[in-house]
């Protein structure tokens, strides 16, 4: 009989729910898992937003405070879905407390914050996983094996990128995501964090960088209640974004190769256009999200017109079999969470990281500040010089 992990869950938004689910259905998909998580306790800020998290989960317990959570000694597990000002010292907090820490990414507003957090799951010997979601894709993880097996030749080059129009209307509100004290770096932190997890995922670390980055919505409405989501709001006082709707990067990898990495959050008529197109000396793979269970795949001795061939990854690749019993069979993203649930409370069974870590954390934030430290200088920078 399997034992139990208590686990609770800072911040319930979209966020919040998302991880509560994947922790309902990892005994479905997982049952060998020696460990299945009880839900203890939910906290939230927004009134009555908890109470219906339990009433629809079946968390046992409720609190508008955090730190309740850090005290309760039911709870074991923790996963912090809170905006991104509150990572770090939530991070640190649930650490110190020896519990072991879910956290989305990113861990804070900057390298600093992720490195505190990593030190405090490192110091307290607890174990602390990123959602770094995309990483968990079947297809993304047989992309790693194909250009690892040197089955496209070297590397040359990469492009990634990741579109979307969340926050494309005019009206949408003035939430801390548009606030450099509350959001961090913008798109750099919520996009641009999963484009640099995937670029070293794939090819390595990232040596250099050069990068440049643009506001296009300048003003957006204060909301005048709580907000959830990315909440439309019109009429009220206007209000700076300061942080940044944009970013294009040019990369330098550590094993020679050279990169691309564009993200947006404003971009009209793209909704997840989330991939990659990875070159290299004889071949190419291509990543979709929208297509998530799919790669184009170039390999051969042909080099000039070498033809394109379109692979759905199937039981073997990644995790995919405790999902669907075949190939060409879809997965969503939120399986995608439930794989980083199973990772997450496997690390906790077995006390050894597997997944997407703080260390992935910090090495992605230290691209995101040099990203920054690019666009003051207007120079290619050193990451994590």
């Amino acid at each position: 009989m399997a034992s139990t992990l208590g686990v609770a869950v800072v911040g319930f938004g979209w966020m919040g729910r998302v991880h509560t689910q994947a922790y309902v259905r990892l005994a479905h998909h997982f049952p060998q898992l020696g460990l299945r998580p009880e839900l203890v306790m939910v906290a939230e800020e927004v009134p009555g937003r908890a109470e219906e998290a339990a009433a629809q989960f079946g968390f046992a317990s409720t609190t508008r405070d955090w730190r309740d959570i850090a005290a309760d000694p039911r709870v074991q597990a923790v996963s912090i879905t809170a905006p991104n000002f509150l990572h770090r010292e939530i991070g640190v907090a649930m650490a110190e407390a020896g519990k072991h820490i879910w956290i989305e990414k990113p861990v804070g507003l900057t390298a600093a914050d992720a490195s505190a957090v990593a030190d405090a799951v490192a110091k307290a010997g607890v174990q602390g996983t990123v959602g770094f979601n995309y990483r968990n894709a079947p297809a993304v993880e047989r992309a790693r094996q194909l250009i690892a097996s040197g089955e496209i030749g070297t590397v040359t080059h990469v492009r990634v990128r990741l579109f979307s129009d969340y926050a494309a209307h005019p009206d949408g509100a003035l939430t801390w995501r548009y606030e450099r004290e509350r959001g961090g770096s913008g798109v750099l932190g919520d996009l641009a964090s999963h484009g640099a997890d995937l670029a070293r995922f794939l090819l390595g670390d990232i040596a250099s960088l050069t990068a440049d980055t643009a506001v296009f919505v300048p003003e957006r409405s204060r909301p005048t209640g709580a907000t959830a989501g990315h909440t439309r709001a019109s009429g009220g006082e206007l209000g700076p974004v300061e942080n940044e709707d944009y970013v294009s990067c040019l990369l330098r990898f550590a094993s020679g190769a050279r990169g691309v990495l564009e993200a947006c959050r404003v971009s009209v008529g793209e909704q997840n256009n989330y991939g990659f197109e990875v070159h290299g000396t004889k071949g190419a793979v291509f990543w979709d999200f929208r297509r998530m269970n799919e790669l184009g795949v170039s390999t051969g001795t042909s080099y000039q017109d070498q033809p394109v061939s379109t692979v759905f990854v199937g039981p073997g690749d990644g995790e995919f079999g405790a999902f669907q019993p075949g190939a060409a069979n879809a997965m969503g993203y939120d399986d995608l969470k439930v794989i980083e649930a199973h990772r997450f409370v496997r690390s906790v069974a077995e006390g050894t990281p597997y997944g997407a870590t703080l260390t992935d954390a910090v090495r992605s934030a230290a691209a995101l500040d040099a990203m920054s430290r690019s666009v003051e200088s207007g120079a290619w920078v050193k990451v994590g010089a």
